[in-house]
């Protein structure tokens, strides 16, 4: 499918040339790491971190291509560890500040990481949108089932029962599903991962790099000070087991992805659904497109009166 570009609006004076990608080493770890993470000892965010410097790095995605996205929340201060252009944007909003850089910056790589609440609670009403318009990003949830930076809350995916702060007795709140949510409002790729499978989770996160449009992945990441043992079922080193999405799964079937989704959690594991579909990012560029072909070698003021003529 062919995509029209945005073209860049503003150019830097004295603007030094890109060097061609042959004669460029791909970026180490080293290079890559900014702050040293604060996560607690154990977390699975750590995890999920090292896989995104290895993906840049086998990837070969230089500094000025990258875009590090993020709201509030233990997972979201990942733009705080990634040495590259990120924002720590507020609760909830990561995802509409990211689609501004996605389609204003067709040529970034946009990359966005939140928890569940920052994704599910605050960023719901976002997340919906944000796949119903298919914005080009990669946008990884880690899912530890528990407000975690705030100390032990019920968050939309804690499961019935869980006792917390604000859930003294045990929630009674029917958790959310974030697959089929995100299945359900148009999302084009739709995943789960866990933090403790890290071959599986870096092969995803390299296919949602690569889907052209809003990309998704759950991965479940334990927390280990307010909800240890969430996801022991999904992890055969604990006992548990893995099961992954049957091979014979058609990734293009959204009726069979919503029956995947359905599964007892902790679930099954891999690629539930993977479509083709125009991008926010594309009809967005074809729109500009058009519209400035109507108005093709006309000066600033002679536009400027074409729109004020409209109003009479």
């Amino acid at each position: 499918m062919s995509t029209l570009t945005l073209p860049r609006t503003t150019v830097a004076p004295g603007g030094i040339p890109d060097l061609p990608d042959a004669e460029r080493k791909p970026l180490t770890k080293k290079e890559t790491a900014a702050d040293h993470p604060t996560w607690c000892p154990g977390c699975g965010d750590f995890s999920v971190l090292a896989l995104y410097y290895k993906l840049i790095e086998k990837r070969k995605i230089w500094h000025e291509k990258i875009c590090t996205v993020a709201g509030i929340g233990c997972s979201s201060r990942f733009p705080y560890f990634v040495q590259a252009h990120g924002v720590h944007f507020i609760h909830g909003r990561a995802l509409a500040f990211a689609s501004g850089v996605s389609i204003s910056r067709p040529d970034l790589h946009v990359f966005v990481f939140g928890g569940d609440g920052d994704a599910f609670s605050i960023g719901g009403n976002h997340f919906n949108h944000t796949a119903r318009k298919n914005v080009k990003m990669t946008y990884v949830v880690m899912d530890n089932h528990v407000y975690g930076l705030t100390k032990k809350q019920t968050s939309p995916t804690s499961p019935i029962g869980f006792k917390s702060k604000t859930d003294v007795w045990g929630s009674t709140d029917r958790p959310i599903n974030p697959m089929k949510q995100a299945i359900a409002a148009g999302a084009t790729f739709v995943a789960r991962c866990t933090a403790t499978n890290l071959p599986h989770l870096l092969t995803t996160m390299e296919a949602a790099m690569d889907h052209d449009g809003f990309s998704f992945i759950e991965c479940l990441s334990e927390c280990i000070e307010f909800y240890p043992g969430a996801f022991d079922a999904a992890n055969p080193r604990k006992g548990g087991a893995f099961p992954e999405i049957p091979a014979g799964h058609d990734v293009t079937d959204e009726y069979a992805a919503y029956r995947l989704a359905d599964a007892e959690g902790p679930g099954v594991f891999g690629i539930f659904y993977n479509v083709q579909r125009p991008t926010k990012n594309a009809n967005e560029a074809k729109l500009i497109t058009e519209h400035r072909s109507k108005v093709e070698g006309l000066a600033d003021w002679q536009i400027l009166k074409k729109s004020f003529d409209r109003m009479k």
